[in-house]
């Protein structure tokens, strides 16, 4: 699905998530023109300014909305985008509501997606710029998906339920850590969790990396991988390539 217009990193894959939370639901209804009314009806918008907006007629809404016709993948990522867009012109009301039930702490998250097709180890080390630290696991281990995190807001915002929440969500995906000086801290934080993500980025250290680090990556069983990215934009943005099945950003 083209994403809507963003918010920023940080706000960005709070939209992506309600999107595809939007499309799943019509795409997974019984009663697909029930559910278009109903998140029409959610987002206060009528028929008129929704068809307007979409260029296309209000009788097309109806039938729709009515059952007259059943709507294609094309129609239905142009009705969720523009009901987005609508919303966040308003100043994002509705959006902020929604993403209460994604359950990302605000302000920790930088950035959330899930790839087209799962990345090998290896994959995902060339896709952050990275170096695999403990290589002997096997780099043809599956990642559906990754979750890019502030280390220091998280530390900072996060209670211990909060944090061990988060690493709930990265079962079989990658999460990837970025203000790290060291890789001490989120490595400890993995090792006392219940729940441990496929893999493990740092971002940050430009040379040294604690040992203690990669022997808790190695304990836990966990790939952590180096990312040499030249920045957080550069980082998110090549993660983004890779969930498109693009190229990485030079």
């Amino acid at each position: 699905m083209a994403e809507p217009a963003g918010l920023g990193f940080a706000d960005d894959y709070v939209v992506y998530y309600i999107a595809r939370r939007m499309a799943g639901d019509i795409v997974l209804s019984h009663d697909t023109g029930s559910a278009l009314r109903k998140w029409r009806e959610y987002f206060g918008v009528t028929q008129s300014r929704l068809a307007r907006s979409m260029g296309i007629s209000t009788s097309v809404i109806s039938d729709y909305e009515k059952g007259r016709r059943l709507p294609g993948a094309r129609f239905i990522q142009r009705f969720v985008r523009t009901l987005i867009e609508i919303d966040l012109q308003a100043g994002g009301h509705r959006i902020r509501r929604l993403a209460r039930s994604i359950g990302a702490p605000p302000g920790a998250v930088i950035d959330m997606r899930e790839f087209e097709r799962p990345l090998s180890i290896s994959e995902l080390a060339e896709a952050v710029r990275g170096t695999i630290l403990a290589p002997e696991f096997p780099v043809e281990r599956r990642v559906y998906g990754y979750t890019v995190v502030d280390s220091i807001k998280a530390i900072i915002s996060l209670s211990g339920v909060q944090f061990y929440s988060l690493l709930g969500s990265t079962v079989d995906r990658a999460i990837v850590f970025t203000g790290v000086r060291l890789g001490r801290s989120p490595l400890v934080a993995v090792r006392v969790s219940p729940v441990k993500p496929s893999v493990v980025v740092i971002h940050g250290p430009r040379g040294h990396v604690d040992p203690l680090a990669i022997e808790l990556a190695k304990l836990e069983g966990v790939p952590l991988i180096l990312s040499l990215a030249r920045s957080v934009d550069e980082l998110v943005a090549s993660l983004r390539a890779a969930a498109h099945g693009a190229e990485p950003v030079s």
